[in-house]
């Protein structure tokens, strides 16, 4: 399971307004990585908390903090990263077969999440020595 793509920070589109501001995601402007098959939202996590603690065998993901923010901890058997994601115009694109973590949610955060499978479970890692052994 070797990553051949890096995580990275994509800036999303902007349309600026004196009203306020627009940022959108498309599948068919070229920027997104993969097709949108899923998307979901993380909210309500109390103070001190961690989510994540997997990895993912194909998925694909990029990671939005829409308000809040947020830690994200990454691991590809080899680096290890942090992203602080805390602009509704960014996203952190992760390929599979990185380990996260995300802490250090602030009060009200949003992480907005778009996946390229819909959910299943076979396509998690959730044994963080499984992960390993992959790696090796």
């Amino acid at each position: 399971m070797e990553n051949k793509e890096k995580a990275r920070i994509i800036e999303l589109p902007r349309i600026y307004d004196p009203r306020g501001n627009l940022t959108f995601v498309e599948n068919t402007d070229g920027l997104m990585p993969f097709k949108i098959e899923r998307v979901y939202w993380i909210y309500d996590v109390p103070a001190g908390e961690a989510r994540g603690g997997h990895a993912h065998r194909q998925g694909q993901e990029i990671l939005i903090a829409l308000s809040g923010s947020l830690t994200v901890k990454l691991f590809d058997g080899r680096e290890r990263s942090e992203f602080l994601l805390n602009r509704p115009f960014q996203g952190l694109y992760m390929p599979p077969g990185y380990w996260r973590t995300m802490d250090n949610f602030s009060s009200g955060s949003v992480l907005m999440v778009l996946s390229s499978v819909p959910y299943s479970e076979d396509d998690y890692i959730r044994d963080y020595d499984d992960f390993l052994s992959l790696k090796a």
